[in-house]
């Protein structure tokens, strides 16, 4: 199935996921001129547009640069509605209850990436996770609830509210309520996960800003609710007597933009620290949720 990644070049590739066979995804992928089987491959989470295919060109430029394959899976809103079918994993059904763990929708990128090992896509053991906003959302969720052994590094950019390193509050303010343990909640803090957090991020009009009473008691937008959860982190390993590994990285200039944040998350990977001030000059302005 996954053939075309043997070419380089755009691709868009029919994709069914085991866990929610009936809900099919597309994999919008790019591949390097120089890319082979032994070299990085980066797999990006779209924002709230569900705009997969615009995610994978944002990072076409680092590919080329650094010879990698870019896979962008996209949720599209008839098969994964809503935050609940997206940002919220599908965890919970319509009635509130907690639907089979295989199910939830990040178990999906632990099986594509079996699938891109098994087929010799990668000889990779693990793969870099990058995503954006509502993509933001999806990946440090996933991380919370997923054996995530098979992630190299993250990178979650500007997301609009998280999910909080509790028990005490129910998923998705925080992790109870869904069956999850201490286990899960050691593993999430001893991650080495990166927030990227642009200081123009500070809109609190934006429409697509979760504007309910949990997401306030973050901050009133997003650079805010950056530090407040890297502080909850924080906290909840000091409580627990933890190794804490998470990382809050500033981006100066840059609002809510997920081209500029994909250059900044391949800059951070590929070439060992963010973009020069000229760089995020150029980058600054662009708007891509």
């Amino acid at each position: 199935m996954l053939d075309a990644l043997a070419h380089a070049g755009r691709h868009a590739i029919s994709y069914t996921d085991e866990g929610n066979p009936d809900r099919p995804l597309t994999l919008h992928a790019y591949r390097a001129e120089t890319y082979a089987p032994n070299r990085p491959v980066v797999l990006v989470q779209h924002g709230m547009l569900r705009n997969g295919d615009e995610y994978r060109d944002f990072w076409i430029p680092a590919a080329d640069r650094h010879g990698l394959l870019i896979v962008a899976p996209t949720f599209s809103n008839e098969a994964y509605a809503g935050p609940e079918g997206y940002n919220n994993g599908l965890v919970l059904d319509e009635a509130g209850s907690v639907r089979p763990r295989d199910a939830w929708a990040y178990a999906s990128l632990g099986r594509l990436w079996a699938r891109l090992r098994a087929e010799g896509v990668t000889a990779r053991e693990r793969a870099h996770v990058f995503g954006h906003s509502a993509g933001g959302q999806f990946l440090h969720r996933l991380l919370s609830t997923q054996d995530h052994a098979f992630i190299e590094s993250a990178v979650a950019g500007n997301p609009g509210w998280y999910t909080l390193p509790t028990f005490d509050k129910a998923f998705p303010e925080g992790m109870g309520g869904i069956g999850l343990d201490e286990g899960h909640l050691r593993r999430l803090l001893a991650f080495p996960l990166v927030i990227l957090a642009g200081e123009g991020d500070v809109a609190t009009d934006d429409p697509n800003l979760p504007g309910g009473e949990a997401a306030l008691r973050q901050g009133p937008h997003r650079f805010a609710r950056a530090s407040f959860y890297v502080e909850a982190g924080r906290e909840a390993a000091e409580r627990l007597g933890a190794p804490f590994a998470w990382r809050l990285e500033r981006v100066p200039l840059i609002g809510h933009d997920g081209c500029a944040m994909s250059a900044v998350a391949a800059s951070l990977w590929f070439e060992g620290g963010q973009p020069a001030r000229a760089e995020l000059e150029r980058l600054a302005g662009r708007r891509a949720a």
